[in-house]
């Protein structure tokens, strides 16, 4: 038996363009709330984007991010799947990131997922940059590497920018590795392409057995055999899904400060999380979506189905 608290507000009841858009209409539950323990999939807002080293914008995809999911209704169309019957889903809330230190909003940010973490909450962000990943798997991984099922147009796994700056968003999966948090042997990458600047990323995930999978590959291939390739790679193991929304092709997604053409269509974009059925899912994530790029809202609103697909698929593991 479902618990009413934990449903959403029914656009048969108030239209979606009115009352307060948390994340899929769902009930707000910050830390202390009463109902904080008993949240068992929380969806959290990271605004944030000081790791971003060219088109700046990312920091207000959360609020993009939760208008556009006001949309989001309470059944799956071919599963059937029932998320907020299945689980008890709730809008946490967001990270109060410190827009001008980089090391100090990391450490916010690990802190806030501790909280949620220890109350044994399954975490489904809406970022931010992608380096928003690294402080968030500091929290997720603390007990132990996990594996990783990662959709991107780019590795992130580059050591530095500008001279010696650790901490980008193309570095957080070379830092997740290197502190222990990634198992890299259990790490698959999707839909890496574009110009490059040099190989040292792909020098550094082949060295380390990180598994890429070239776009490509992935067009050759399909998606079914891809996605059976990428959960034999991560295994039963506790796994952390990362997605980009620059994995998807501008044409479909172009609100996004570092776009690659030739990448997925909007179909193939929630196909793939589709295929996560039967993972071991202790996070998820979805960044770089960056409303300033987004005037139509529609990358916004592809981030936040992708988002559903991933929450369906979360709550079917809960629900056992």
């Amino acid at each position: 038996m479902s618990d009413p608290f934990f449903q959403p507000v029914s656009g048969f009841e108030v239209p979606r363009f009115a009352g307060v858009p948390t994340f899929m209409r769902l009930p707000h539950v910050e830390h202390g709330h009463d109902r904080f323990n008993d949240v068992q999939i929380g969806l959290i807002g990271v605004p944030w984007d000081s790791g971003t080293t060219n088109r700046p914008g990312p920091r207000h995809g959360p609020r993009q991010l939760r208008d556009a999911s006001t949309m989001m209704r309470a059944q799956h169309a071919v599963s059937g799947m029932r998320p907020f019957e299945a689980a008890n889903c709730a809008d946490l809330g967001d990270v109060g990131p410190n827009p001008a230190d980089i090391i100090d909003s990391m450490d916010r940010i690990t802190t806030f997922y501790n909280k949620v973490m220890d109350a044994g909450i399954v975490p489904l962000t809406a970022g931010g940059d992608h380096l928003t990943s690294l402080p968030v798997l500091r929290a997720v991984a603390k007990d132990g590497p996990v594996g990783m099922v990662h959709f991107d147009s780019h590795t992130d796994l580059f050591d530095s920018y500008f001279g010696g700056t650790q901490y980008t968003h193309g570095t957080p999966f070379r830092r997740a590795v290197e502190e222990g948090l990634l198992d890299p042997k259990k790490v698959v990458q999707i839909g890496i392409r574009g110009t490059m600047y040099d190989t040292e990323d792909r020098d550094f995930a082949a060295a380390n057995g990180i598994r890429l999978i070239l776009i490509e590959e992935f067009h050759a291939r399909g998606v079914e055999d891809v996605m059976a390739e990428a959960r034999e790679i991560a295994g039963s193991g506790p796994t952390y899904v990362s997605y980009d929304i620059d994995f998807v092709d501008p044409t479909f997604a172009p609100g996004t400060g570092t776009p690659e053409v030739g990448g997925p269509n909007s179909w193939q974009a929630i196909q793939v999380c589709r295929e996560l059925a039967g993972l071991n899912i202790v996070g998820a994530d979805m960044v770089e979506v960056s409303p300033p790029f987004d005037q139509s809202g529609g990358t916004a609103f592809l981030g936040v189905s992708i988002m559903y697909e991933m929450l369906c698929v979360m709550a079917g593991q809960v629900a056992g």
